[in-house]
């Protein structure tokens, strides 16, 4: 009678990471990879030894330097004695202010034109056809100066608003200024505001000063201030959306037992509106309007022509692109989707919204992200039309003026690199939750 045995396992010797195709990939791997790191080590050390012969080690303490210059588009208080760090940071918020808003305008753009790019109507098709070529065939950076030079050319003057009988007049019940320098619009205010929440030392402000008792530091300390008062209505709204969601899930829930939807639309609006109106007028919320004082206006929110020029530009220029990752999407769904839809008696638009697009987003979605990757970086252009962006500020004038090259470059690399890794990882996360789940 004999037996079966399971055979000696073989083991490991240091040639079978060469001759073994189980190791063999993991060796080159392993190999290339210290080549690379041998590589870059050298490359580094050689530069920085060569900055050291030059007399330019690297250093960053330039950056709490006096700026020199100012900025004439910000979000923070800043003046011509604030530090090149504090000069970056105004200019960063700069180049997240247009990728934000020209995301979103592009988006919605986009996705418009895309759907009617298919529409039946010939006259509408051809029109959105037209927008498309022309946009998505001409550089964007030449879109940028040209609608800059229609801002200027074409909107009035200031002085054309004054006198008894003027030139120009304000939009919107007097409440919006179009001029060549820039629009104006009204801010909010609040009477009875709970404040400024101090974000981040500021080593720039006499406010952050240690006293000369040694007493505290001011409150109003912080780089940045956060409006407590915008805190306030942001959670109150939040929470609104919330208990609305709830409502709709419970018309939802009655739905499915009985058969019969309840009318839940004003709970649903109540919910949301009635606490945000009462927190605001609690919070004595008026809006400041903009006024002609001298040779200017004065007052409300000061949007200059270079910031609209270059968030129209760019979105419309990437609007282009993502009306045609729109339409392949579209496209890419079966038509029988949209003939079952119509079979249960759904209106043409509700086939759109309710079955045709979010199936379309599992395929918009990925080249979706490179379109904002896109315009986040072609922000940088903004110095053609003298927006002072991260590449106008800290790769631009700081670079001038501290001969800091490898720094400021190397910083601004780093931010871009970020904001890009950023986004990508953002739609990464919303792309795995619209995705098809396979079992």
């Amino acid at each position: 009678m004999s037996t079966m045995t399971d055979p000696p396992k073989e083991s490991f010797k240091l040639g079978m990471l060469i001759y073994d195709t189980r190791y063999r990939s993991i060796t080159i791997q392993i190999v290339a990879l210290i080549g690379f790191l041998i590589l870059a080590g050298w490359l580094i050390n050689n530069t920085i030894n060569n900055l050291a012969v030059l007399g330019k080690p690297i250093d960053f303490t330039f950056l709490r330097d006096p700026a020199g210059y100012d900025i004439n588009q910000r979000l923070i208080d800043y003046n011509s004695q604030s530090s090149h760090w504090r000069a970056t940071v105004v200019g960063l918020l700069n180049t997240l202010l247009v990728a934000v808003l020209g995301c979103i305008t592009a988006t919605v753009v986009g996705v418009i034109v895309g759907v009617l790019r298919l529409s039946n109507n010939w006259l509408v098709s051809r029109l959105m056809t037209v927008y498309v070529e022309m946009f998505r065939n001409v550089p964007v950076l030449l879109w940028i100066v040209f609608t800059m030079a229609i801002l200027i050319e074409t909107l009035p003057a200031p002085r054309d608003f004054r006198g008894e009988d003027p030139e120009a007049s304000m939009l919107l019940f007097d409440s919006v200024a179009l001029t060549n320098r820039g629009v104006y619009v009204p801010e909010p205010l609040f009477s009875r505001g709970l404040g400024d929440l101090p974000i981040l030392p500021d080593t720039d402000s006499p406010a952050c000063a240690i006293p000369e008792d040694g007493g505290p530091v001011s409150d109003s300390c912080g780089m940045f201030q956060i409006s407590l008062d915008f805190l306030l209505i942001a959670a109150v709204f939040l929470a609104g959306l919330y208990a609305s969601s709830k409502i709709r899930q419970r018309a939802d829930r009655i739905q499915n037992e009985t058969g019969d939807r309840p009318t839940t639309w004003y709970l649903r609006l109540g919910v949301v509106l009635i606490p945000t109106l009462a927190v605001l007028a609690a919070l004595g919320f008026h809006l400041g309007m903009p006024e002609l004082k001298g040779f200017n206006f004065q007052g409300g929110i000061y949007l200059r022509n270079s910031l609209i020029a270059l968030w129209l530009s760019l979105s419309l220029y990437t609007a282009a692109f993502i009306a045609e990752i729109v339409r392949a999407g579209i496209l890419a769904i079966s038509k029988g989707q949209t003939e079952a839809a119509a079979a249960l008696g759904l209106w043409p638009n509700r086939i759109m919204s309710l079955v045709i697009l979010p199936q379309a987003l599992r395929v918009i979605i990925p080249p979706l992200i490179s379109q904002y990757l896109n315009l986040t970086k072609n922000s940088s252009l903004a110095i053609a039309v003298g927006y002072m962006d991260l590449t106008g500020t800290l790769m631009g004038i700081t670079l001038n003026q501290t001969g800091r090259e490898l720094e400021t470059v190397l910083m601004g690399m780093l931010v871009y690199l970020s904001i890009s890794l950023a986004i990508s990882a953002g739609m990464n996360l919303y792309n795995q939750r619209v995705k098809l789940v396979e079992r």
